[in-house]
């Protein structure tokens, strides 16, 4: 089957049946993005009845599974959108249909997950961004990483991958994990840095919204140029060892907040030579 780019206008239309396996931050936006880009969800399992029910109920034609020991109504690819420890566990409780398409939507996990099951064709269809509830995604701009040993799975889900996202590539396991790890450095630590400052300013009775604009230059900047490490500015980049000790002096009553900055300290000055003279902030 030719891959078809389902923006493109000349291209046909492609109504593929998904089983969704989960109902959590990541399959309550897909089950209701596969509707609006035309799919049909088959039915919604959780292990966690309610919620099942709940996106079921909000995408038209949608059973509920029951059970992961229930026969499997038909679709042409069944989503694994539920934790990565999970995976494993809900692949060999299913009674697949010979044949079927299953793939997952883990950053770390490798194709080979599926050996342990022959009966399935494999894949991967994993989202790189990050999912809460209560704000919505743009999903033509959510980078979709593609991977299959099949032939004919790796054209299902290159359809699927399409119809939702203008950026669809195909990328090996092992890649992908490094992408991941890469994911968790400008995600989740980022995160949690703009959690400790914010913790931080709640302290000193300042409001938080005072960093907004320096948090969005940051941000916008890093973006702009080829590498972050080049428009590095601050304390650590400049070798200014009376502000490191004062910031210290501060982060004392919070050991372990103390030891991520000098953990980042350190590793901005491996990273950045000596400046030659003075520099600015």
């Amino acid at each position: 089957m030719a891959v078809a780019h389902l923006t493109d206008t000349t291209a046909p239309a492609y109504s593929l049946r998904v089983g969704l396996f989960g109902a959590g931050r990541v399959a309550g936006q897909l089950g209701p993005a596969l509707v609006a880009a035309g799919h049909a969800v088959a039915f919604v399992w959780s292990r966690h009845a309610a919620t099942a029910g709940a996106l079921a109920a909000a995408l038209p034609g949608a059973a509920v599974l029951p059970g992961l020991e229930a026969p499997l109504p038909p679709a042409d690819v069944y989503l694994l959108a539920v934790p990565d420890a999970a995976v494993a566990p809900v692949l060999a409780a299913v009674a697949w249909p010979t044949g079927a398409v299953v793939a997952h939507l883990a950053g770390a996990l490798p194709l080979g997950i599926f050996e342990a099951q022959p009966e399935v064709l494999g894949g991967v269809l994993y989202p790189l961004q990050t999912f809460s509830a209560g704000r919505a995604v743009d999903w033509a701009s959510v980078p979709l990483c593609v991977e299959a040993a099949d032939a004919g799975a790796l054209n299902m889900l290159l359809v699927l991958a399409r119809s939702l996202s203008d950026d669809v590539r195909l990328l090996a396991s092992a890649d992908r994990l490094r992408l991941h790890v890469a994911a968790v450095f400008a995600n989740n630590f980022t995160n949690h840095l703009l959690g400790v400052a914010d913790a931080l300013m709640t302290e000193a009775g300042l409001p938080a919204a005072l960093l907004a604009p320096l948090v969005r230059e940051t941000v916008a900047k890093a973006l702009a140029t080829g590498s972050p490490f080049t428009v590095q500015t601050g304390p650590a980049a400049r070798r200014d060892v009376p502000t490191l000790g004062a910031h210290q002096a501060v982060l004392a009553a919070h050991p372990a907040w103390l030891g991520i900055y000098n953990q980042l300290t350190a590793s901005i000055q491996e990273v950045l030579p000596p400046a030659p003279g003075p520099a600015g902030k």
